[in-house]
């Protein structure tokens, strides 16, 4: 399908290039926690409810501790103090550490202090099996109904109100979707707290809240019964509080998260310390959940020239795959980002997207990869738009993209409606049937335009690969080499939640992440 194309020492070498690229960062995550990192400790010991005027209680727990000035010894060490305080509950612990000053607490002798860490630690396990249960809950109903062949049909609601997108998932299902994507409300990764219940006014999407994701989880598991094939649900953890609505999607039992190691700090402008410390943990959740996690190179050449810039997406790949590995993600979670997006008016461009997306399956076999379509070129004459999808599905299913999520032909006129979601699944379903097993009839040629074309991006990856690695991935981002959108490293939005962790900090549930 795909030819050598590029030798596999080159392949190597620019995996050996990303990691000693991205060592400089691991120093900035194992050094410092965060104010979103912390929140999600008090989420694993069971502080999911909210106070008044729908305060999260993980909020007014962390910003008390972080006014105190004693947040760097970790969320965990502190509610330990409140249990030692006579806290039967997570609220108490907040009620008794919001009343009692953190700095006033008194010092523990060496032996009280190491039984305050057995008993959390004790904790902490309890609430990491309730969490595995969850997990392996969704894992048995995915057994118990096989999901359809890849690509699998990705497909998203937005309606703003989590019941109304309930409705809309189901018939999304029905007509044939595999996987349904809730979008998020406008501007919720900017906000630095994960908004409480049920939701019913987003603006543009609903809100990510731990709530929603029950309600949607459920619908699509009665869904999934109902189909006898399991429905896969996703949603977004990138922003401000990647790690607290990834811990909310394992508990939950979500299958996949929109979980990018740059894309806030691109396109959202959140500040990229915080970013890159953020998005450690939540792969670290993530890869215990056996949640996929879908990174976001296709922003990339929505921003930049799709032509131009695809080497740029290459380079990135290679560096989100090392942070994800890091983090613990194995080779069936990386649903790689990449999109159908070359200027339709073009020559060749079929093969031209042919080229990368067979490129990006080279470097990443084994890899489910996260294809997108085009939405940058799309124009009001629905008819041209719904041709240029079809293209698309034609290039997942010739270079096995694991997961598609599919055009549709009102792209940027209006939310899809349930009409254009059904013309969507019918053309890609249709598609998918005609075409599988084309990749094994066809050889590409090594010294046609596909071949050079993918020789002329990895060459081009390679070179940024080497820039990243002699200037570092601050320079390069601050250079505009990712997406053409400069940020500094001290500048976006969050920084002032980064603490530089204490010598004793205590943090039970990464402990027993990175040992598993």
């Amino acid at each position: 399908m795909s030819g050598p194309f590029i030798d596999d020492a080159r392949i190597a070498e620019a995996r050996k290039l990303a990691d000693e690229i991205v060592n400089p960062i691991f120093d900035l995550i194992q050094h410092n926690t965060t104010v979103s990192n912390e929140r999600t400790v008090l989420r694993f010991f069971g502080l999911s409810g909210a106070g008044t005027r729908g305060v999260p209680l993980a909020n007014l727990m962390v910003d008390k501790l972080k006014a105190a000035g004693v947040l760097n010894r970790g969320a965990a060490y502190w509610y330990g103090r409140a249990l030692q305080l006579g806290a039967k509950s997570p609220l108490e612990a907040v009620e008794r550490l919001t009343a009692l000053p953190a700095d006033k607490m008194g010092v523990l002798s060496p032996e009280m202090e190491a039984n305050l860490r057995d008993e959390v630690r004790s904790e902490a396990r309890a609430a990491m099996a309730e969490l595995k249960s969850r997990i392996a809950q969704r894992n048995a109903l995915r057994e118990q109904f096989p999901m359809s062949p890849a690509p699998h049909k990705y497909v998203i609601v937005a309606t703003g109100n989590i019941y109304d997108d309930v409705d809309q998932a189901r018939a999304a299902a029905q007509a044939g979707a595999d996987v349904i994507a809730v979008i998020r409300s406008t501007a919720q990764s900017l906000l630095d707290y994960v908004p409480h219940g049920a939701t019913t006014e987003g603006y543009g999407g609903t809100y990510a809240t731990q709530e929603n994701f029950r309600v949607m989880r459920e619908a699509l598991d009665d869904e999934s019964r109902k189909l006898k094939r399991y429905i896969q649900l996703t949603n977004y953890s990138s922003g401000l509080c990647m790690s607290e609505i990834a811990f909310c999607a394992a508990y939950e039992r979500l299958d996949m998260l929109l979980n990018d190691a740059m894309y806030g700090i691109l396109f959202r402008d959140i500040n990229m310390r915080r970013t890159f410390i953020d998005q450690y943990f939540s792969r670290r959740i993530c890869a215990l959940a056996g949640i996929i996690i879908n990174t976001g190179e296709d922003n990339y050449i929505t921003t930049a020239d799709a032509y131009d810039a695809a080497h740029t997406v290459i380079a990135s790949q290679f560096i989100n795959e090392c942070f994800a590995k890091r983090a613990g993600l194995k080779d069936w979670q990386l649903g790689i980002g990449h999109s159908y997006e070359i200027d339709p008016y073009r020559d060749d461009t079929l093969l031209l997207e042919l080229s990368q997306a067979m490129l990006v399956r080279r470097c990443f076999p084994d890899a489910p990869l996260k294809y997108m379509p085009p939405t940058k070129h799309k124009e009001t004459d629905i008819f041209f738009s719904h041709a240029y999808d079809v293209m698309a599905d034609l290039v997942a299913i010739w270079t096995r993209q694991g997961i598609q999520l599919l055009g549709m032909m009102t792209e940027a006129m209006h939310t899809p409606l349930l009409a254009d979601r059904y013309v969507a699944l019918k053309s890609a379903s249709y598609i998918h049937r005609a075409a599988r097993g084309i990749d094994e009839e066809f050889t590409v040629r090594e010294d046609g335009k596909i071949a050079n074309r993918a020789r002329e991006v990895f060459a081009n990856a390679e070179q940024l690969l080497r820039e990243c690695h002699a200037e570092g991935m601050v320079a390069a981002i601050g250079k505009g080499r990712f997406g053409d959108v400069k940020r500094e490293e001290t500048g976006g939005k969050g920084l002032d939640g980064v603490l530089p962790k204490a010598p004793d900090y205590f943090n039970p549930f990464l402990e027993m992440l990175e040992a598993s």
